[in-house]
């Protein structure tokens, strides 16, 4: 958990005020949903390793003789924990005030969450996430819409160039059925195949020997892995998701993933002023991404971009966790940015356009005459900052310009406000 200086602050205020702006350009609509949930729903199974890393919040009133005797139950100590994603709470409140809502309802939320990280670099026990979240709609559009968003906000934030990696969960469950993988032992497997980038095929085949997994499924899916493959380029689409996997894939899932590419495809052109061609479409198949949500039923996908090796955001469908909490089983999909990653990518955003004034100050100089130059300044639209005029003016003077301001005035007894000569401090 960190504290952020000024600048450190308005930095990261201007990247979120640019992810905000183009999300409801998009359709979206804020929302916000409090920091704590039921402890009961935050470890309902449906949040993967996450639930592990939950801060949790002891009962109120409870005595040494209560905790003593509840010690072995997390659940009898604690009702209430801080949320770790900002799904689950989604699905809550959907659940809660469905009926105040459109039947296909496109949230925004931007909030903190926090887990119990063990502190290394680029993990925080508290951090922002940036989701965008359709429900009620169970077509290719939905993950298009989110696509399209998420794409125009990287560029808008001079990230110009991401692509999304994408590919289905029940493409993964119909691969690994087809390799003779039984069911109870695919959890383990996934968490395998996650590592084909980084072990490679034979890593992977090795290792889910070391599991214990059948050998005639690691045997099928290690051949499948290192099959001899042609160097032809094709563009997202049919040709290229059936090439990657093996054949037989369903005509369903397949289909909803070229109506997704067809989608983006048109929508990308449109701004662009061209056709739609899918060959220059920032979508990539990939059959072994798997994210390790739990929740996920069918799309997934995770944001790249040339400068760096790791993802920038994801999410997928995950049509069946509203209905735990409604009863009633309502498609929802997701995209959530990596808030973290991003700030620290973006180039230093273009500098406030008013006017940011330092009014350096003698002592002898009455406090409401120097509101009145403060307040003169703010009315013709400048920022302003009062100093007292100090020994060491230069570091008085260079600090205000690490901090933004782009002028200062020397104000003294007697000054009639309006009359201020500002000079630049660059």
């Amino acid at each position: 958990m960190r504290d952020f200086l000024p600048a450190d602050k308005a930095r990261r205020e201007r990247v979120l005020a640019v992810i905000r702006d183009r999300y409801r350009v998009h359709g979206f609509d804020e929302i916000e949903t409090p920091v704590m949930e039921e402890y009961g729903r935050l470890h309902a199974g449906i949040g993967g390793d996450n639930e592990k890393l939950a801060y949790n919040v002891l009962k109120r009133g409870l005595d040494a003789d209560a905790i003593r005797a509840a010690a072995d139950d997390p659940a009898e100590l604690t009702d209430l924990g801080l949320r770790y994603d900002l799904t689950v709470p989604l699905a809550r409140f959907y659940a809660s005030h469905r009926g105040e809502l459109p039947t296909v309802f496109r949230s925004i939320q931007i909030a903190p969450v926090w887990r119990a990280e063990r502190p290394q670099k680029g993990r925080y026990r508290q951090f922002m996430q940036c989701d965008i979240d359709i429900m009620g709609d169970a077509s290719a559009r939905a993950e298009s819409e989110l696509i399209v968003a998420t794409l125009d906000t990287l560029d808008a934030l001079g990230l110009e160039g991401g692509s999304v990696r994408i590919n289905d969960r029940r493409v993964l469950d119909w691969m690994l059925d087809s390799f003779g993988f039984a069911a109870d032992e695919r959890p383990g497997v996934l968490i395998t195949i996650d590592k084909l980038d980084k072990i490679g095929p034979q890593g992977v085949a090795a290792e889910l020997r070391e599991r214990g997994a059948a050998a005639s499924a690691v045997d099928a899916f290690e051949s499948f892995l290192t099959r001899p493959m042609t160097l032809e380029y094709n563009p997202f689409g049919e040709r290229q998701v059936r090439k990657l996997l093996p054949a037989g894939a369903p005509d369903e899932v397949v289909a909803h993933l070229v109506g997704i590419g067809e989608a983006v495809a048109a929508a990308r052109a449109a701004t662009g002023g061209a056709e739609a061609d899918l060959a220059d479409i920032p979508l990539v198949f990939d059959p072994f991404l798997v994210r390790g949500m739990g929740y996920y039923t069918g799309t997934i996908f995770e944001l790249a971009h040339p400068s760096v090796d790791y993802s920038l955001g994801g999410g997928g469908r995950y049509d069946g966790m509203i209905g735990r909490f409604l009863g009633q089983d309502v498609p929802a999909v997701g995209f959530s940015i990596g808030f973290e990653r991003i700030v620290d990518l973006v180039e230093a955003a273009a500098d406030d356009p008013r006017p940011a004034v330092v009014l350096v100050h003698d002592r002898d100089v009455a406090e409401r005459d120097l509101l009145a130059h403060k307040a003169a300044l703010v009315a013709a639209g400048s920022r302003v900052r009062l100093e007292h005029r100090t020994k060491n003016l230069k570091a008085l003077l260079e600090r205000a310009t690490a901090d933004g301001y782009t002028a200062f005035a020397t104000v003294s007894a007697g000054a009639v406000p309006g009359s201020l000569e500002l000079k630049p401090l660059a």
